[in-house]
């Protein structure tokens, strides 16, 4: 069925875990590290949420949570062939942007633990792989006619679902509380 001259088609399904697209894989490591780093050092540690200056690092979290719940959701149940691959180039893009800015503001604002300094070192590696192993996967997809295309991945799609729901909620509430500081921001 065509759409706006996007053709939809279906992809041939995983049967097992040896068949697991290694981007899913680095995308899943992905949001269990980044997790990690949200409630243990975000929360639990540096409680973030509650400091009375954190409103541009809360906007940047919530850009990144946002993002990657986006990326969970397209990677899990598609492959983006021709230039719908370009989308999620671009959302790769922002988030390593996003990241970049949100390094030089955490480093500027507060003592990272290091805990959130050995994660993030995970994390910058990883997204390395992601980077690469999800390029690879788009470099060969543009050579496709436009699409997108259901994947049965199986049960790291619904893994993937789950995060993004949970990297979308957190999104949202760390939107609110960004705004919340900038409404009792005496600089406002």
């Amino acid at each position: 069925m065509a759409l706006s001259g996007w053709a939809w088609r279906r992809a041939p399904c995983c049967a097992g875990a040896a068949d697991v697209e290694p981007y899913l894989l680095a995308l899943l490591v992905h949001g269990v590290i980044g997790g990690a780093d949200v409630v243990l050092n975000h929360e639990l540690i540096a409680k973030i949420p509650s400091r009375p200056n954190a409103g541009p690092e809360q906007w940047l979290h919530s850009a990144r949570e946002l993002v990657f719940g986006i990326i969970f959701l397209a990677l899990a149940w598609y492959q983006w062939h021709g230039v719908a691959a370009l989308a999620i180039g671009a959302l790769l893009l922002a988030e390593l942007v996003i990241s970049t800015v949100d390094t030089v503001i955490e480093v500027d604002t507060r003592v990272l633990p290091v805990s959130e300094r050995i994660l993030h070192v995970f994390l910058f590696v990883n997204m390395g792989v992601v980077v690469t192993l999800v390029g690879q996967a788009l470099l060969a997809w543009t050579r496709l006619p436009t699409g997108l295309v259901a994947a049965g991945h199986g049960a790291p799609a619904w893994v993937l679902s789950v995060l993004a729901l949970v990297a979308l909620g957190w999104s949202v509430r760390d939107g609110l509380n960004a705004l919340q500081r900038r409404a009792v921001s005496p600089c406002a």
